[in-house]
């Protein structure tokens, strides 16, 4: 069951990729992943722009190549979007970056793993030499949530891989999205005696409360943005907080925030103005308060004078694929000269 019928399929290549960097994670976490490649209808990828998808927190790449009743999955809204000559032919990459603690911020980290360098450099060269698309100038990311912020940190930071980059509803104003979730987080962890008992008893199912996913998420954020060095403390995950108080810890909160993008673009104006194309976009009535950031950070690209597209529209943080509609003809047509 497709959405549209009547519309030729593009080819979707499923390919197992054995990293030589990803093993070094402390999570367990296999180093051989799945990288989904979506070719359009009646090309081979040479010579295209290519665009990664990464996704959301609890997600990987190739979920968004699944079936998706009453609606289209990503290679059904690229087909749509091609045959309809709003996006001009480009291949998509799918990679799956899914971890033991539930998701992926897409930055190294000592104990999630090397993913910004992998996304960077082994992934890119496998989809590149196998297909011919991509290279210089011709590459883009984009994201929701958890791959929002990916995307908008690897503008940031890797403007030599990256020539354009769309953030839906990317995790910003750490203080508004992450601290609210500190105290369900203690109170988990008083349930379960440790971190380290509730994340295996997450992992035993064979059913999870439905809040337990912020929780998880939390602890996730905690290995990313701040792992403990100590090989011993489990999954290297340390709280910002006082874990009897919920008092801010100033000196591991302040490692947390140079992860934040808000306070990071102050440093990273150059790479960003280098970008042929950069999109942000939130809900205005976003649940996890992620327009506020949104918002800040468009204030300090237009004092900046970064050239970019901001958008706001009338919905949440769920249930926005829509929103590529958008962003993927504008990637696409920048990464061209168009």
């Amino acid at each position: 069951m497709r959405a549209r019928l009547d519309i030729p399929a593009g080819t979707l290549h499923r390919i197992s990729h054995r990293s030589e960097i990803l093993g070094q994670n402390r999570l367990g976490d296999t180093a051989t992943r799945e990288i989904v490649v979506y070719t359009p209808h009646g090309h081979d990828g040479a010579d295209l722009p290519l665009l990664v998808d990464i996704v959301g927190f609890t997600a990987g790449g190739p979920a968004h190549t699944n079936w998706k009743n009453f609606g289209e999955n990503v290679p059904e809204r690229l087909d749509r979007l091609i045959h309809d000559g709003d996006l001009p032919p480009v291949v998509v990459a799918f990679p799956d970056c899914f971890t033991r603690l539930g998701g992926n911020q897409y930055i190294d980290s000592l104990v999630m793993g090397p993913w910004a360098t992998w996304l960077t450099t082994e992934m890119l060269e496998d989809i590149e030499g196998r297909f011919g698309c991509g290279g210089a100038g011709m590459r883009g990311i984009f994201g929701k949530s958890s791959g929002g912020y990916g995307s908008i940190v690897h503008a940031m930071k890797h403007p030599d891989v990256w020539s354009a980059a769309a953030c839906h509803s990317g995790d910003m104003a750490f203080e508004l999205c992450y601290l609210p979730e500190m105290a369900s987080a203690l109170r988990v962890i008083a349930k379960a005696g440790s971190i380290e008992a509730f994340v295996t008893d997450f992992e035993k199912g064979p059913k999870y409360p439905g809040n337990s996913l912020h929780d998880l998420m939390t602890f996730a954020m905690a290995a990313t943005y701040d792992p403990d060095p100590d090989p011993e403390v489990f999954c290297g995950i340390r709280l910002p907080v006082d874990l009897e108080t919920c008092e801010v810890i100033e000196e591991r909160w302040a490692a947390w925030l140079r992860w934040d993008p808000v306070e990071m673009v102050d440093d990273h104006i150059a790479p960003l103005k280098s970008m042929k194309g950069l999109w942000i976009d939130c809900g205005y009535v976003d649940q996890y308060n992620l327009v506020y950031g949104a918002r800040r950070l468009q204030r300090k690209l237009v004092a900046a004078g970064v050239d970019h597209v901001y958008q706001e529209f009338n919905d949440n943080h769920s249930s926005i694929d829509y929103r590529l509609d958008e962003s993927l003809p504008f990637l696409a047509n920048k990464l061209l000269g168009k």
